[in-house]
């Protein structure tokens, strides 16, 4: 995480719940040079309310919430794969959990990394479950005040575990004039910590403005096809656009230089050249 920022691919539910999808997107984070890859974890009868699973609603497993929310869930033996798979490439995977019971199972893999999805901020007994392992965690904060970001950065230093604020704001997909980079800024400068930028807008403009504005991290959702069913998909870039980002960022990282003015050997060449005529 030294001068370019830890980059992220979060595939989440992206999957559709099929392996064969997954992997085609964690060889797309790989070949377009991310650093990892991240899922999202939920025990649906916790995160949701037995009303909620009920109403209907139509998609590719069934007619109600439940059927959709059970098809985008990867299981134990699933997740194994996954473990595998990443293990093959050498890239590093991680998830975000949504409740107490998928925190217990993401511990089963020894994983690098945790990560508090937006929704998770205010939830006081969960921050401290997941501070306690002690893992380097990505915090978004997304849908929170100044307040609730504090409450979970003093969990966390309680407990004397290392995290990553990541500005977020959480619209599906973001209007560019929501961005508002500069909290970037604001976030290290009140709690002197790294941030990174956790981004669902279309495109990569303002995902590679967070990264030169000092994002220590930049997490995108991506996808195979932008117009494949889900609620994530259309805030998604494809690989394309995953690559232009990543090389962007490394690009304009190296032409920011050091600050320091200088006359090159390249430039006297050309001085001598164009200043042939001056007498001084």
């Amino acid at each position: 995480m030294a001068n370019n920022p830890f980059i992220i691919a979060e595939i989440g539910i992206n999957h559709n719940g099929s392996i064969k999808i997954c992997k085609k997107l964690i060889n797309i984070a790989k070949r377009s040079g991310c650093d990892a890859v991240k899922f999202q974890k939920r025990n649906i009868d916790l995160v949701y309310s037995k009303e909620q699973l009920d109403t209907p609603r139509e998609s590719p497993w069934g007619k109600t919430t439940r059927a959709q929310k059970e098809g985008l869930e990867f299981d134990y033996n699933d997740y194994k794969k996954i473990n595998s798979y990443c293990r093959k490439l050498n890239i590093k995977w991680f998830a975000s959990a949504w409740d107490i019971e998928s925190i217990k199972f993401l511990k089963k893999f020894n994983l690098k990394y945790n990560k508090i999805a937006s929704p998770m901020l205010i939830d006081k007994k969960f921050l401290n479950e997941v501070a306690k392992q002690g893992k380097y965690t990505f915090i978004s904060t997304g849908m929170s005040y100044l307040k609730d970001i504090g409450n979970a950065v003093k969990i966390f230093k309680k407990n004397k575990c290392k995290f990553e604020l990541m500005h977020c704001v959480s619209t599906y997909p973001m209007k560019d004039k929501d961005a508002n980079l500069n909290v970037i800024k604001t976030l290290k400068k009140k709690f002197k910590c790294k941030v990174g930028y956790s981004g669902h807008e279309n495109g990569i403009a303002i995902s590679v403005a967070a990264a030169n504005m000092g994002a220590t991290s930049i997490e995108r959702h991506i996808t195979l096809d932008r117009t494949m069913y889900g609620s994530d998909q259309s805030a998604s870039i494809e690989e394309k656009g995953l690559t232009d980002m990543i090389n962007q960022i490394k690009k304009i990282k190296i032409a920011l230089g050091d600050g320091i003015k200088k006359f090159s050997k390249e430039e006297k060449i050309v001085a001598k050249k164009l200043r042939s005529h001056i007498k001084i």
